[in-house]
């Protein structure tokens, strides 16, 4: 897509180049300009001429036009097939797409994971409806959401069940992350309007030591998690 753009304008600019040369020319020539203005053979070249570079222009611009419209087709498909239509955030497919990068390879030393649940969801489902639950999982989502930025990936793995992957990880960033989220869940739960925010959750930290794979590191943390009362 760069690429085409970049032709693109460098196509305008030409264009506008020699038609700024031709004008020039034609003007500041004024033998030529005579000729232009007597001859009807010439007159008709340049109308022709100048027709093909309006034309062209037209043209130019018409695939800029659709060009804008198909890249923002783009962005909007890539949203809807990353994003969860629920939470907003990274999908199951984002999830997976990263944790590809790791597959059959040899974990890194310094990458975490932390699994989340929201422990009463099924309860508000049951209590409220399914939409008043959906509405938990988008603030949940967003509390992650603010909680992860400059820290972690975060995305919703199904269901009541989110997870942070932590890329370059260390102690400190798995506990501002986690700190951000206990304070941001407090705070929403403070509204009395709003139903409340109640989650657990795990940590995996490879920490340098042979971990297994990917999913491994991912599967431990699910375990903790569901430890957790």
């Amino acid at each position: 897509m760069k690429k085409f753009d970049i032709l693109k304008t460098v196509q305008l600019v030409l264009f506008i180049g020699l038609a700024c040369i031709g004008l020039f020319k034609i003007l500041a020539d004024a033998r030529l300009y005579h000729l232009v203005a007597t001859d009807p053979q010439i007159r008709t070249l340049c109308i022709l001429l100048w027709s093909v570079l309006v034309l062209s222009f037209l043209f130019i611009f018409l695939d800029f036009s659709h060009f804008s419209t198909f890249k923002r087709e783009y962005k909007e498909l890539d949203f809807a097939v990353s994003s969860d239509p629920v939470s907003g955030i990274a999908n199951r497919y984002s999830c997976d797409t990263l944790i590809e990068k790791y597959l059959d390879k040899p974990l890194p030393d310094n990458i975490g994971c932390i699994t989340l649940d929201i422990t009463n969801l099924k309860e508000i489902n049951r209590s409220y409806g399914h939409l008043r639950g959906n509405d938990l999982i988008r603030e949940f989502s967003l509390i992650l959401q603010t909680a992860s930025s400059g820290l972690c990936f975060v995305g919703r793995n199904g269901g009541n069940e989110f997870i942070a992957l932590f890329e370059n990880c260390s102690r400190e960033k798995l506990k501002t992350f986690l700190s951000g989220v206990s304070q941001r869940v407090s705070e929403h739960n403070e509204h009395s309007d709003a139903l409340p925010v109640f989650f657990r959750y795990g940590v995996a930290f490879n920490e340098g030591h042979p971990s297994g794979s990917i999913t491994e590191l991912i599967a431990l943390s699910g375990k903790r998690a569901r430890r957790r009362k």
